[in-house]
């Protein structure tokens, strides 16, 4: 491709980009809150795929599955949806990828307590297509959805990239999609960011929330899988790229160290451990 035809590429996307950001942009006052929602657990008999350098072998692991909702004035953006709440209904859970995956409260039980319906939430975003962050997207049709093109690709691929249930996501056959491939302001006025941080998958994505109270907090989606993952930077045998994956853990760092922002490790039972569950919330 010509000089000429990647400007052209890359300012389209800009403009693309601008236009969503205009269309969905609140003024910057709107109170913003950050909601965790218990979306389910990951018991693993085998952790050693979160490591290519062979550290985890042979070791058995659990890990969290949150959810999170996040206000903004009278809008709402879900990001990421779990395991799915038909999982609740099967006492000890599933056998799936490896572990036993469990469900104790479902996601719509949470939402009702705060108030809402399904058909309230605004927005949906994904970090990525994988089964434990999509088991409720159907659930949400009436949501506009903020989806990277390269994922939504994933879907219809036969076979289905690893990790990955098309009939989860069926909802988007039908649903109103904004697709990005690279960052997205969600609400159009730099509060809510989602970052392009592949390698885990081909469009994988991070979320940057900055709360006016308890300051920037960085959501890593599956960028880092645990805290020992983060700290020496440890690339999982199964992303779909090592070299995409360094370079997010590069941009991710410099991100955080730039806002000064509190990492949250997704399924980290210690970092999510940390954060007030539903109903409560930061802002």
């Amino acid at each position: 491709m010509s000089r000429l035809a990647v400007f052209a590429a890359a300012m389209a996307a800009v403009l693309c980009f601008t236009s969503v950001a205009q269309a969905q942009a609140a003024p910057a006052s709107a109170p913003l809150r950050l909601y965790t929602l218990d979306c389910g657990t990951l018991a693993l008999d085998d952790m050693a795929p979160f490591s290519d350098t062979g550290e985890h072998a042979g070791e058995r692991g659990v890990m969290a599955v949150p959810c999170f909702l996040i206000r903004h004035g009278s809008e709402w953006l879900l990001w990421d949806t779990g395991l799915g709440d038909r999982l609740a209904a099967v006492p000890g859970g599933i056998s799936q990828f490896g572990g036993q995956w469990t469900v104790g409260r479902t996601l719509v039980s949470q939402l009702t307590a705060l108030g809402l319906k399904p058909s309230d939430i605004t927005y949906v975003a994904l970090s990525h297509t994988h089964a434990d962050h999509s088991g409720n997207a159907n659930l949400f049709p009436n949501a506009t959805w903020i989806m990277d093109p390269v994922e939504l690709a994933g879907l219809h691929a036969d076979p289905a990239p690893l990790g990955v249930i098309p009939s989860l996501l069926t909802v988007l056959d039908h649903a109103t999609i904004l697709r990005f491939d690279g960052d997205a302001d969600v609400f159009g006025d730099g509060s809510v960011l989602i970052l392009k941080t592949p390698g885990h998958t081909p469009g994988h994505k991070s979320l940057l929330i900055r709360l006016k109270a308890a300051g920037p907090i960085l959501l890593t989606g599956d960028l880092y899988h645990t805290r020992e993952n983060r700290a020496y930077h440890r690339v999982p045998s199964v992303n779909v790229s090592r070299a995409d994956t360094l370079a997010s853990f590069a941009r991710f760092d410099g991100v955080a160290a730039h806002e000064n922002a509190r990492i949250i490790v997704q399924h980290s039972t210690e970092d999510v451990a940390t954060l007030p569950v539903a109903p409560g919330w930061l802002e």
